[in-house]
Order: C-alpha cells, then structure tokens, then sequence
C-alpha cells in the first residue's frame, strides 16, 4: 500500500484546525512531504504530524507564527544546510515563516537526504 492509499485523516485534521496563515505553510510543507517522500508512513505523534521510516524521519511543530520542518537526525546534515538549528544530540530543525519558503527547492533535498539516513540506520 503506498502512503495515498493509506492517509492519516489525523494529521490532516490537525492542519485544518490551524489558523489560516500558518494552516497554508503547514499544508504546502505536507504536499511536499508526501510528493518527495511518499515512502514513508505519516502518523500524528506528540500532538504534532510525524512521518516515520525506519525510525521517526520528519515532523512539522506548529506554532502560531511560524512551523518547524524537524528532523530528527538533522544533526548530521548541518554541514550541508546551513539554515537548520538546534543543540541537541540529533534533532534540527527549519524554521518557515511563510508559502515561499516552504516552497524553496532545497527543502527536497533536505528531505530526501533525512530520509537516506533513516534508510541507512544507526
């Protein structure tokens, strides 16, 4: 079964409960999830959409004036994309104020490069 036959009504009904603007940003980062990586498994963990591999890959923390693109070994791609923060032993994150930048190409890459080391494992 691949993803779109097996949606999560959960994670998208947590979006539509957003307000508008952070609902849109929510939605556009979703679309690309699920376009670039359509392998992995979409679930709502911690009150907050998650896609899952091997392990837990992605996740999008929604706050009220931005939404956090988290990956959750992030750590090791901060040489490659400077714009990710964090501190902690494995999660990083992109912070996207708007549609543009949840548009931005990079994050395709970014994506699919979190999901590669989710298929690599440990």
């Amino acid at each position: 079964m691949t993803r779109r036959d097996s949606p999560a009504p959960e994670v998208d009904r947590t979006i539509a409960e957003l307000a508008p603007p952070m609902r849109t940003i929510a939605q556009a980062l979703q679309s690309k999830i699920r376009r670039t990586a359509p392998e992995l498994r979409e679930t709502l963990m911690w009150q907050n959409p998650v896609w899952r591999g091997r392990k837990p890959v992605l996740c999008l923390m929604l706050y009220d004036d931005h939404v956090n693109l988290g990956l959750f070994h992030g750590a090791k791609l901060t040489t490659k994309y400077r714009r990710l923060e964090g501190t902690g032993k494995g999660m990083r994150h992109m912070k996207v104020r708007s549609v543009d930048e949840a548009k931005d190409p990079t994050l395709a890459g970014l994506i699919r490069d979190a999901v590669k080391l989710d298929e690599l494992g440990p």
